[in-house]
């Protein structure tokens, strides 16, 4: 398969059989981000184009204006039903409410515009605590101690297209200071939990229809991104424990193994198969 990676929506043919995602990276580290989506979505055995797309009201410190100029687009550079999934990442601001994030009003605008003119929609850890909040009214809670590591999940629906050739049993990272309640969740007839964890609660749930489509986890992660976060994390001072089941015996010198990478090429491809092209 090949990713055709776009900046410029009027220079390309509107070609109906390859379908086009955009990737809404809230994420600081906006490079890295793109590598994660890229080196993950080019397992994906179909043709896709893939567009980033930047905010307007809110300029990220840690990563130039120009280069997101050259190569993001934004939700004013989208015609109505142009893309036919979209992926909004998380952001480090789950200790913030929503209304106090200085991009609200315009992600929420992304998140409206994406109810009627894109097929599908995959909201990411935090960018899903934003969904639940945003379509549906349901709180984030916030916790003493991250979420933080590599935990095994449920699969509670094996016949949900999104979940086709899943293990009774996967593997996904998690990077989190909140979450949602699975009984606030079962409040909300429309949306269907599929997959749990014992130890991290709700990870994947959608709507009947799969318009909207969240994960509490990081499927994109690579095998060295928690050693990142947790260095990074004790340079700053914060108090951060080594993450979970992520490294032989806790060594983060040792050789660290994605365990975690064919369930979510499995993933990524059930969604854009079932929802995106047909």
């Amino acid at each position: 398969m090949s990713i055709y990676l776009e900046k410029n929506v009027l220079n390309l043919e509107k070609e109906k059989k390859v379908p086009k995602i955009g990737i809404l990276n809230l994420m600081p580290n906006k490079i890295e981000t793109e590598i994660h989506f890229l080196n993950l979505l080019s397992q994906v055995s179909i043709d896709i184009y893939i567009y980033f797309i930047r905010l307007e009201s809110y300029i990220p410190k840690n990563c130039s204006f120009k280069y997101l100029k050259d190569n993001y687009i934004t939700l004013k550079d989208i015609e109505n039903d142009f893309l036919d999934g979209l992926i909004i990442t998380g952001a480090p601001l789950e200790l913030k409410e929503f209304e106090d994030v200085e991009y609200w009003q315009e992600l929420s605008s992304i998140m409206e515009f994406s109810k009627k003119n894109i097929k599908s929609t995959i909201y990411i850890c935090w960018g899903a605590l934003a969904g639940f909040y945003y379509h549906y009214g349901i709180p984030k809670y916030n916790l003493e101690e991250k979420v933080f590591g590599v935990f095994p999940h449920n699969v509670l629906n094996k016949n949900h297209r999104l979940l086709k050739g899943f293990d009774d049993e996967f593997l996904v990272p998690h990077s989190r200071y909140s979450l949602v309640r699975e009984e606030d969740i079962r409040k909300e007839k429309g949306l269907e939990i599929l997959s749990t964890s014992d130890e991290t609660g709700i990870f994947l749930v959608s709507d009947k229809g799969c318009n909207k489509i969240f994960l509490t986890g990081h499927l994109e992660y690579e095998s060295e991104t928690l050693k990142k976060e947790y260095e990074r994390d004790t340079k700053l001072g914060k108090p951060i424990k080594m993450p979970k089941y992520y490294s032989y015996k806790d060594d983060l010198n040792t050789k660290l193994k994605s365990r975690w990478r064919a369930h979510a090429t499995l993933f990524y491809t059930n969604w854009i198969h079932e929802y995106l092209i047909r």
